[in-house]
């Protein structure tokens, strides 16, 4: 099976399932919750499984989904490692904050954004799928600034485009300053113009806050989605050549074994630059060991560690490997011990799974530095949440670029003085 037919038929079967699963299993019922998350704010950390249901939640992450898939189409764009991140990535936060309703918006005014300045939309479109992280924004405009009005939708579309059209200059520019050390360069992003945001709401006596609905139930379903989507993953690696399974895989695992050996750092397409088979494989392994890690330590599987997953699934394509995340999770962990932070807390389970973004650092500079830029992440992102009042989905990309500049800073002044 040709590459893109590989991957086309791994979206198409993961998107139709969930949605089916949805339908299927709440009806009418779970539709009407559907679009009653359409209407609801969407901050950090808005867990939409405890808000809807899993059936609801279900039928806005493969919507939501489908939307991605349809834009790269529209932009006659091919599955890659990229854009299958930039997909997955939305999916991920169609668990916890992202809605067709707010991400729309955005999307088409990173388009427009690239016809003013003589580009095709296609080049702006991960920007686009990405920079749906400030979907907050547009359901906090229409939805929960109390000032309700028949102005209320039409100036959330306004505002969702003019941060469309800003989004790609300032995501340029941010990459600058990590240098793509960290793999979330539109969490950096995000949360800059989160921040700016909230500074302004709060000048005009608007405090917004972060919000905090986290679900704690194990719904089985949610259990083996994880594993639904890996079965898929390997499904695809045996279409390859199901006539030769044996060889497939060895020549699998060589593949993989040649994405151990690169550091991660943006871009790093591990479908292109090795193979697709060897990519699925990474996702396979890297998939697996975080899901059973969450079964280990009993962490509930919502809406938010689901998204967190499904964005490594995406980002196993993208910069992330076993080698590279491993040692910042144990910098992680290690945060959470030492300072005596909960480790069930959101702000903790989230960043163990979202910290990864930090690969590249660990790929580039090795272990011991990948341990401290997890240790540091833990220290910032526990407090970045608040600075922009949960407006950016990214809250770990943002506390990670921070962190991923903060190292590239002193490493490239380090080896500058010592060349000279």
């Amino acid at each position: 099976m040709e590459q893109g037919k590989t991957l086309n038929a791994f979206v198409t079967i993961i998107l139709a399932g969930m949605l089916f699963a949805g339908i299927i299993e709440g009806g009418a019922q779970a539709i009407q919750g559907f679009l009653r998350l359409q209407v609801t704010p969407a901050r950090l950390v808005s867990d939409f499984v405890a808000i809807a249901g899993v059936e609801s939640t279900l039928i806005n992450v493969s919507t939501v989904g489908f939307l991605g898939y349809v834009f790269l189409a529209i932009n006659r764009l091919k599955l890659s490692g990229a854009s299958l991140a930039a997909l997955f990535t939305m999916m991920g936060f169609a668990f916890f904050g992202k809605t067709l309703f707010n991400c729309l918006p955005i999307m088409l005014g990173v388009s427009l954004s690239a016809l003013l300045v003589r580009k095709k939309p296609r080049d702006y479109a991960l920007i686009a799928m990405f920079g749906t992280a400030m979907g907050p924004f547009i359901t906090f405009i229409a939805f929960e600034l109390g000032v309700k009005s028949v102005f209320s939708l039409p100036a959330s579309f306004s505002i969702g485009l003019g941060i469309g059209l800003i989004l790609p200059p300032i995501a340029i520019s941010m990459l600058r300053l990590h240098r793509g050390y960290s793999l979330y360069n539109m969490g950096l992003t995000a949360g800059f113009l989160g921040l700016f945001a909230a500074s302004i709401f709060h000048a005009a006596g608007a405090d917004i806050l972060p919000l905090e609905t986290w679900g704690t139930t194990h719904n089985p379903i949610l259990v083996a989605l994880l594993p639904f989507v890996l079965l898929v993953a390997l499904f695809c690696i045996v279409m390859e050549d199901p006539k030769n399974i044996l060889a497939l895989f060895r020549h699998s695992y060589l593949d993989f074994r040649k994405i151990l050996g690169m550091s991660g750092r943006l871009p790093s397409d591990f479908s292109d630059l090795v193979s697709v088979k060897g990519a699925f494989l990474n996702m396979i392994i890297l998939g697996l060991l975080f899901w059973i890690f969450l079964l280990v330590i009993k962490a509930p599987f919502n809406g938010p560690v689901l998204g967190g997953l499904f964005t490594i699934l995406g980002f196993s394509f993208f910069g992330k490997h076993l080698k590279n995340v491993l040692p910042i999770v144990i910098g992680i962990m290690a945060a959470i011990f030492i300072f005596d932070k909960d480790l069930y807390a959101p702000a903790s389970l989230l960043a163990i799974l979202f910290g990864t973004s930090l690969a590249p650092i660990c790929g580039e500079f090795g272990p011991l530095l990948g341990f401290v830029a997890g240790f540091l992440h833990l220290v910032i992102v526990d407090r970045s949440c608040a600075w922009h009042g949960g407006m950016a989905l990214y809250n770990n990309g943002f506390a990670a670029g921070l962190t991923a500049t903060l190292i590239v800073s002193i490493i490239d002044c380090y080896r500058s003085s010592k060349a000279k």
